[in-house]
């Protein structure tokens, strides 16, 4: 299961909140036709209630702050950063999950995200099953099929109408917390280097990327990696380094990121007609957490599952009341304050390291 980006008190870093007091929330018509979404346990929206996995959360006390309390399979006390994003876009609704989207939802949109989900199809097995990115690519292939089905047009008709849509995929945390710093489950840290490893996932990624602008994607957004190594969850194994968080794992990471900027160089130079842009996820958490009100920066909100490995709440226990002071909600998630702070600042940045070429609100209003 992924991590979001933080620090701990040494080197603290967090999403400034106060970014999201200064976007409002677009009403009326959304900005752009339908929204898809790939990714991992940052965006699951209950995808993965019924797959054989412990990567899942459909039990109290996920989903205390998510309006009428319920507990939908979302790995975050409320909100996830895709949801905020949709509003952010101006959908009136919650972009559904693929899992269990019906009849013409479909056309405005799907969340494919999974928890435990990677780039490589391996990562996260040890979990049960899980949607990685290749299927999640197959199951957006299948929905563009039934959008022009539902459209009742032909198939220019439709590819017309998805390239004015926003894409967003934020993979990779899983490939490194759930494979490679797991090498008593995998043997990718025996048969590579860090940058060998970073390597191999650019290399599948290039590719997913590439099978996305086929099936119609023309505005996508990136996401890239943070710093897994911070989160309480891997502290507690690992043990924290002199800058409070796991350095090895960070470092790492890091590599992935710096491949990633080539990347999507690389795409908007032979993709012409498209638009790839990075969300630089590690800058958007640099800054203070106690100017956002944040004083409990590296323990969870809820009471951990005794298994360190799998860092989620334990279920049916009351989390802590002052979930606002909180940036974990449990061990490798964020609240949902944390997360209205990276859709906001995913949306429109705060600096020109946010985001690349362009933010999400730009790319949104970018004409193809």
């Amino acid at each position: 299961m992924p991590s979001f980006v933080t620090n701990t008190c040494t080197v603290p870093l967090i999403i400034s909140i106060l970014w999201m007091l200064q976007i409002s929330v677009t009403r009326g018509e959304p900005q752009v036709p339908c929204y898809f979404i790939f990714g991992d346990s940052l965006v699951d929206n209950g995808n993965n209630n019924n797959l054989v996995t412990e990567a899942k959360v459909n039990y109290p006390p996920y989903g205390v702050d998510f309006p009428g309390r319920v507990a939908t399979g979302r790995f975050s006390n409320g909100e996830n950063t895709a949801d905020i994003l949709g509003k952010l876009l101006g959908f009136a609704n919650y972009t559904p999950p693929h899992a269990t989207a019906r009849g013409r939802d479909i056309v405005k949109g799907l969340n494919y995200g999974s928890g435990g989900a990677g780039i490589l199809t391996e990562s996260g097995r040890h979990l049960g099953d899980n949607i990685d990115l290749n299927r999640q690519l197959l199951n957006h292939r299948r929905t563009v099929h039934k959008i022009i089905g539902l459209q009742g047009k032909n198939s220019t008709f439709t590819k017309n109408y998805l390239k004015k849509c926003i894409y967003t995929v934020g993979m990779g945390n899983n490939d490194y917390i759930n494979n490679y710093f797991m090498p008593d489950k995998y043997n990718s840290s025996k048969l590579y280097t860090p940058e060998q490893f970073a390597d191999v996932l650019i290399q599948q990624y290039s590719k997913q990327l590439n099978t996305l602008y086929t099936y119609g994607a023309r505005k996508v957004a990136v996401f890239g990696l943070g710093l897994s190594g911070c989160t309480p969850a891997k502290i507690s194994i690992f043990g924290a380094n002199a800058s409070g968080c796991v350095d090895k794992i960070n470092a790492a990471v890091a590599l992935f990121n710096e491949r990633l900027k080539p990347l999507y160089d690389g795409l908007n130079k032979n993709l012409t007609d498209s638009k790839y842009i990075f969300v630089n996820s590690t800058n958007i958490s640099l800054g203070d957490p106690t100017s956002a009100g944040f004083t409990v920066l590296s323990s969870s909100c809820c009471r951990a599952s005794e298994n360190l490995g799998k860092g989620q709440c334990k279920p049916h226990q009351p989390p802590c009341s002052d979930r606002g002071k909180y940036i974990f909600w449990d061990e490798f998630h964020p609240t949902e304050k944390v997360n209205m702070g990276t859709a906001s600042r995913s949306y429109k940045a705060a600096s020109n390291l946010d985001s690349y070429p362009m933010d999400i609100r730009s790319l949104a209003l970018l004409k193809l």
